[in-house]
Parts: C-alpha cells; sequence; structure tokens
C-alpha cells in the first residue's frame, strides 16, 4: 500500500514514462528527453474547500490519465517510487 494520501484538493500522480525514441527510430539520450506530461492519478485528496466552509470533491479520480504542465507539482519519493503531487488546478485536462 502507497504510504502517502494527499489532503484538500492535491493529487499524486505517476508518471507516464514516454518511448524513448524519436519517430525515426533514434534512441535519445537521457539528458535529450523532456519529462513526460501525461501520468495517472494514484491518490486523490477529500476535494476543494470553499471560502463558506463546503467541500467540492475533485473532478480526476484515481486511474485517470492526466495531461499537467512540465513544470506542474511537486516531485516526492514514497517507497523508492518517485511521484508527484499537484493541485487539481494544475491539471490541464483528463484523456479519455
Amino acid at each position: 500500500m502507497m504510504g502517502i494520501r494527499p489532503l484538500h484538493d492535491r493529487i499524486v500522480v505517476r508518471r507516464v514514462e514516454e518511448e524513448q525514441k524519436t519517430a525515426g527510430g533514434i534512441l535519445l539520450p537521457g539528458s535529450a528527453q523532456e519529462k513526460p506530461q501525461q501520468g495517472e492519478v494514484i491518490a486523490v485528496g477529500n476535494g476543494h474547500i470553499r471560502e463558506n466552509g463546503d467541500v467540492r470533491p475533485l473532478d480526476v479520480n484515481v486511474g485517470d490519465k492526466v495531461l499537467f504542465g512540465q513544470y506542474a507539482g511537486q516531485t516526492v519519493k514514497v517507497d523508492g517510487e518517485e511521484l508527484l503531487i499537484m493541485k487539481e488546478a494544475d491539471v490541464l485536462g483528463v484523456l479519455a
């Protein structure tokens, strides 16, 4: 079991590794690869707390594949795995 539970409107995302070859079949060295900007949601907080105290559930769910900005979130290591913690607002969209 994962050892982290995000709070409020934060989510935990596992990056999805992209293919490390160009379309022409050229392998890219590690320094030339951009970090992927998509991942799978593996944990979600309880929701966004509004000014009046109500909690709005998040629009993303565990298992969703999401797109996010290149510099979104904070990278953390949990049980030896590199994960991202970000606010739901950092998610650009959910892949269908």
